[in-house]
C-alpha cells in the first residue's frame, strides 16, 4: 500500500516564515502562532494518514454503486466522514453564527492539502459542500441561511453544484433546464445535469443541490440563467426533513479515476427549487462557488501529487539498480539505489521543487482571500481574481505531470496496480478538466483577467515583483540565484502581456493562440516569486541562528534548482507566444 506522510514542517514554514500569519495584522490571525497551528496541523495530519489514506485504494477498487436510487459509497467511507464531521474539520473556516469555527481560510487550505493528499475522491464530498456553503452565505436570504447553513457547515447535509448538461459544458448559455414559477414563490425545476460530483451518497441525511436553470422570459445566453437551491429532501419549517423532492440519480459515470466519488447524472422532474440570489443573475452567484472550487482544484493538482512523490522517493532510495557512474555507492550490495543516478535525481528534483513552490502559491492565494474578506482589501481581491486561472490551470497541469514523473521512477512496477502509482495518475487527470478545463482557464486569463479594471491587477503584480527585487537586490545570499532570474522571467511575462495588448485588438487569434503558453509562463513566474520569498525566509532563519539548519539549507538548494532548471521555460513560452496565430490557424479544418 502506498505511504503518506503529512508535510507539517513544510506547511509551518510557509505559514510562519513566509506569510508570517500571526503578525499579518488581519483579524483573527494574531492567534495563529506556531504552537497553535502546529496543533491543528498535527491533528489533521493524523486523521489524514491514519483514517483517510488507508481508504484511498479501497475507494479506487470498489468505487460507488447505485442501488434502488441511492448511491452507496465504498467500505469505510461513512465512518471516515463521521470522523471528519465530528472533529469539526468541515466547519473550520465557516461563520460561527452557523456553527463554524471562524478560522481564516488559509487554515482550511493548509489542512485541506493533507486531506486531499490522503484521499482526493473522499475529500470532494466535503469540498463541494464548502462551496455550497459559500454561495448560500454570500447570496442567500436570512431565512435560507438559517434553514440550510448550520446543517451544511456540520456536513449533516452536503452540497453540490449543477452546471453541465449533456449538450452544454463550457457554453452554459445554451443550457435547457427550466424553472417554472409556482404560486407559493418556489420554482418547478425540470431538466438533466451530468458530471455532478458527490451528486448522491449515503454519508449525509440530505443533499442540497445548487442548480442553474432558466426562468421563462429571462432572455438568451447566460443573462437568462438563475441559480436555485434544490434539496434532495424538502425541509420543513421546523428544520426537520420532509418529502422526497423530484430529483433522482439517473446513472453513475464510469470514470478513469476518483472512483470513490459519486459522479452522477441528475434528473430533475418538477423538483421544487428556491431562487438563490437575484433573478437572471445566477452566474454571479454560481461563480462564488466556482471560483472557490477552482482554487480548490488547484490545490488538488499539487496535493494529489505529494504522495506520488513521497512514494517515488522511498522507492528510489530502496530499489537497487545499476552502479553510479562516479563509483559504487553501495559497496556491499549488488547494485546502487536508484537515487544515485543523475536522471533519477532530475526527476525527483523536478517533483520536489514544483510541489514546494505550489504549496507556497496555494497558501499565498488563500491568504489573499483572507485579506480580501477580513480586511475588505480590494487590491487583494483583484489579485486573487487574476491568479485564480493560473492556480487552477498551471498547478493541475504540472501536478499531473508530477504524478507521471513519480510513476516513471517505478518503471514497470509503476504501471501495475499492485504499487498504487497508477491511481495517483488517474485521479490527477480530472483536475485538468473539471471546474473549467485548463484551456478555458487560459482564455479567461488572457481574455478577461489581464484587462480587468483597466489592467490594474496585472500591473500591481508586476510592481509587487519589482519592489521585492529592489528590496532584496543587494542581498548577496539570494541576489544571484533568486532575484536575478526572477527579474528576467518577469520581463518575459511583461513582454508577452505587451504582445497581447499590441496585437490582440487587431487580431484576437494572436492573443488566444498564445493563451495557454501565457498561463504557464505566468505560473513559472509566480512559482519563482514564491521560491524567492522562501529563499529570503530561509536565509533569514540561517542568519539568525536555528536548530533546524539542514531544513533551511535544503529549501535553498531546492529553490536554486527551480530557478536554474525550470524557470528558463519562460523564454520558450514567450517565443511561442510571439509567433502569433499564423502557425496555429494556418491549416483549414479539412486539412487535419
Amino acid at each position: 500500500m502506498p505511504i503518506y506522510t503529512p508535510p507539517i514542517r513544510d506547511l509551518q514554514f510557509v505559514l510562519h516564515d513566509v506569510l508570517a500569519l500571526s503578525t499579518s495584522g488581519l483579524p483573527g490571525h494574531e492567534e495563529l502562532d506556531r504552537e497553535f497551528t502546529e496543533a491543528i496541523l498535527d491533528a489533521a495530519g493524523k486523521l489524514s494518514s491514519e483514517v483517510l489514506a488507508p481508504l484511498n485504494r479501497i475507494g479506487d477498487q470498489q468505487g460507488c454503486r447505485l442501488e434502488n436510487g441511492v448511491v452507496r459509497t465504498p467500505d469505510g467511507f461513512k465512518q471516515a466522514f463521521d470522523a471528519v464531521r465530528e472533529g469539526g474539520w468541515t466547519a473550520l473556516d465557516c461563520d460561527p453564527e452557523y456553527g463554524g469555527q471562524g478560522m481564516p481560510y488559509v487554515m482550511g487550505v493548509a489542512t485541506g492539502e493533507m486531506f486531499v493528499s490522503a484521499n482526493l475522491a473522499f475529500n470532494m464530498y466535503q469540498g463541494l459542500t464548502h462551496g455550497a456553503y459559500s454561495a448560500i452565505h454570500a447570496h442567500g436570504t436570512e431565512e435560507q441561511k438559517r434553514t440550510y447553513l448550520p446543517k451544511i457547515v456540520s456536513c449533516e447535509w452536503t452540497g453540490t453544484m449543477n452546471l453541465t448538461e449533456p449538450h452544454a459544458g463550457t457554453d452554459l448559455g445554451i443550457l435547457r433546464t427550466k424553472a417554472e414559477p409556482q404560486d407559493d414563490g418556489s420554482y418547478s425545476i425540470t431538466g438533466q445535469k451530468i458530471f455532478i460530483s458527490s451528486g448522491d451518497h449515503d454519508m449525509s441525511d440530505n443533499v442540497i443541490h445548487l442548480v442553474l436553470a432558466k426562468v421563462p422570459g429571462g432572455g438568451e445566453g447566460t443573462k437568462g440563467i438563475s441559480l436555485f437551491i434544490v434539496p434532495k429532501f424538502l425541509v420543513n419549517e421546523d428544520g426537520s426533513l420532509g418529502d422526497r423532492n423530484g430529483v433522482t440519480v439517473g446513472a453513475l459515470e464510469h470514470k478513469m479515476g476518483i472512483h470513490g466519488n459519486a459522479t452522477c447524472v441528475m434528473n430533475y422532474d418538477g423538483a421544487k427549487g428556491f431562487l438563490l440570489g437575484e433573478m437572471h443573475k445566477g452566474m454571479r452567484a454560481m461563480f462564488t462557488m466556482m471560483n472557490e472550487a477552482r482554487i480548490g482544484v488547484g490545490l488538488q493538482g499539487y496535493a494529489g501529487a505529494v504522495p506520488a512523490y513521497q512514494n517515488a522517493l522511498a522507492y528510489a532510495k530502496d530499489r537497487l539498480q545499476g552502479r553510479s557512474v562516479s563509483g559504487a555507492r553501495n559497496g556491499t550490495g549488488v547494485a546502487d539505489p536508484l537515487i544515485v543516478h543523475p536522471d533519477i535525481r532530475r526527476s525527483l528534483m523536478d517533483q520536489k521543487s514544483f510541489l514546494e513552490g505550489a504549496r507556497a502559491l496555494s497558501l499565498w492565494g488563500a491568504h489573499l482571500i483572507d485579506r480580501s474578506r477580513l480586511a475588505d482589501d480590494a487590491d487583494a481581491e483583484g489579485l486573487i481574481s487574476l491568479m485564480t486561472p493560473v492556480i487552477k490551470g498551471f498547478l493541475t497541469d504540472k501536478g499531473f505531470e508530477t504524478t507521471v514523473l513519480a510513476q516513471q521512477i517505478f518503471g514497470g512496477h509503476g504501471y501495475v496496480e499492485e504499487w498504487g502509482m497508477s491511481q495517483f495518475v488517474r485521479d490527477a487527470r480530472i483536475t485538468m478538466i473539471y471546474e473549467g478545463a485548463n484551456g478555458v482557464q487560459a482564455l479567461d486569463l488572457v481574455g478577461r483577467k489581464l484587462a480587468q479594471d483597466g489592467g490594474k491587477h496585472v500591473m500591481a503584480f508586476f510592481e509587487m515583483i519589482k519592489s521585492f527585487c529592489k528590496q532584496h537586490g543587494d542581498d548577496e545570499a539570494v541576489a544571484a540565484d533568486f532575484i536575478a532570474p526572477l527579474k528576467v522571467a518577469s520581463k518575459d511575462l511583461q513582454t508577452a502581456a505587451m504582445f497581447f495588448m499590441e496585437r490582440g485588438m487587431k487580431n484576437p487569434d494572436d492573443a488566444l493562440s498564445g493563451s495557454y503558453d501565457f498561463m504557464h509562463l505566468f505560473g513559472h513566474v509566480t512559482l519563482a516569486f514564491m521560491w524567492a520569498r522562501m529563499a529570503v525566509a530561509a536565509q533569514e532563519a540561517l542568519s539568525s541562528g536555528t536548530d533546524d539548519a539542514d531544513f533551511y539549507r535544503t529549501k535553498l538548494a531546492t529553490g536554486r534548482y527551480y530557478m536554474k532548471r525550470q524557470l528558463p521555460m519562460t523564454a520558450t513560452h514567450l517565443a511561442r507566444i510571439q509567433t502569433g496565430a499564423e502557425p496555429v490557424m494556418e491549416l483549414e479544418p479539412e486539412a487535419f
